[in-house]
């Protein structure tokens, strides 16, 4: 059993574990590893962009999960794992010159990816330069199955769209509204409430913004004017809150019920006065998530998000990599990830080895209290087989 430590030791995870945080830049290769050198792996993610606030708590997770996972020597086979962050700005292009950069240098293992428009160019990526990619919290359902050595560390978008079906309800006949952005994200979340909700009888339309749009009025107001029984909410990013604003000034929540994914805390105000009429469907939360993992990562992060979760279960994905495969030998690290079962923070967990899909706990809510103290009530826990993604297999497995 892991020792409990203090909260004031954990604060100071940063200084245990060496991380190196660089911009965007490519270097020429050093060779293989020695028997005793750190072990790099490359964190790819947004510090910067759109999407730069779901990486700190992405990151805090990482840090506090190779902790545990290690029974906080941050070694495994006595060599030391070093985080090396890298910027990619939300930027795809970004992503893969950062990515080429670091498996010059040497490093087989890249994580950290946050949005589904940098994960596109990465999962080929991976592929053709053979290294071990964990996706953070990119939520496509096209990345399962897409190669062998692509995994994700998060949910994906079908395991969103069912626990929201499961919140909502009776679909049958009903009229649903997808309010997304023309992003990756946006367009694999209502392609799936197409088919799921579609399945269950339920008649269904896309409403699109481009994701830099920040008047988002008109379009509230033509969302509205539809009069659809319910709204499913698929947004991410800075416009977020304006989002939000824009349903309460068309009243849309007035005529529709609303359904969406819990994000981030610092979002929760923008839900307004009457949070309490959302279905929220919860990937992780602290004050939800109940298990021994999850005391754990608490312990290390009282402060924990949305997306720590992430963070921490892609390190613990990367610790059982390295302690049962080769290091230097990326078909290993895959082998020893195919089919494995492990306690995460959400509880019991299980990558299918098919198409290395993450199967897990979800969770509907119900938001209470005051803009400047919400709290969240549980309603619904469903394990992962009332979740289970169906398996596609893309042409590059």
């Amino acid at each position: 059993m892991r020792a409990t430590r203090t909260r004031k030791v954990m604060a100071c995870l940063g200084l245990a574990l060496a991380v190196t945080v660089t911009g965007c830049t490519t270097t020429s290769g050093t060779g293989p590893a020695a028997a005793n050198d750190p072990i790099t792996v490359g964190v790819v993610t947004h510090l910067s962009g759109p999407l730069a606030r779901y990486a700190k708590p992405m990151l805090d997770g990482l840090k506090a999960g190779v902790d545990y996972a290690t029974n906080g020597s941050n070694e495994v086979n006595g060599r030391q794992i070093v985080l090396k962050v890298v910027d990619d700005a939300g930027d795809p292009a970004k992503a893969v010159a950062a990515a080429t950069g670091l498996v010059g240098d040497g490093t087989n293992i890249i994580v950290g990816t946050i949005g589904s428009t940098v994960a596109t160019p990465m999962v080929p990526f991976a592929k053709e330069n053979n290294v071990l990619y964990i996706i953070a919290s990119a939520a496509g359902d096209e990345f399962s199955g897409a190669n062998r050595n692509t995994f994700r560390a998060g949910r994906q978008t079908y395991q969103d769209i069912t626990a929201a079906a499961a919140g909502i309800g009776d679909l049958q006949d009903k009229k649903v509204t997808v309010a997304i952005q023309d992003t990756a994200y946006g367009r694999s979340q209502a392609a799936a409430v197409q088919k799921v909700f579609g399945a269950a009888g339920a008649k269904v339309d896309v409403a699109t913004a481009t994701a830099d749009t920040t008047e988002l009025a008109p379009f509230a107001a033509k969302i509205a004017a539809g009069r659809p029984d319910f709204v499913y909410v698929a947004w991410s990013g800075d416009t977020s809150a304006a989002l939000w604003e824009a349903f309460a000034q068309q009243r849309v929540r007035s005529s529709s019920r609303v359904a969406t994914f819990l994000t981030d805390r610092a979002l929760w105000p923008s839900y307004g006065q009457d949070a309490a009429d959302l279905t929220l469907v919860a990937h992780y939360d602290p004050t939800i998530a109940d298990g021994p993992v999850a005391k754990e990562l608490l312990a290390r992060v009282p402060q924990a998000d949305t997306f720590t979760n992430d963070g921490f279960v892609t390190a613990q994905m990367v610790v059982h990599a390295l302690q049962t495969g080769d290091p230097n030998d990326t078909g290993s690290l895959i082998s020893a990830l195919e089919g494995w079962s492990f306690e995460g923070p959400k509880g019991a967990s299980t990558i299918r080895a098919d198409d290395h899909a993450l199967l897990q706990p979800m969770y509907t809510v119900r938001m209470t209290g005051l803009p400047s103290d919400r709290k969240l009530e549980p309603l619904l826990t469903l394990d992962a087989s009332k979740t289970t993604p169906p398996i596609v297999i893309g042409p590059g497995w």
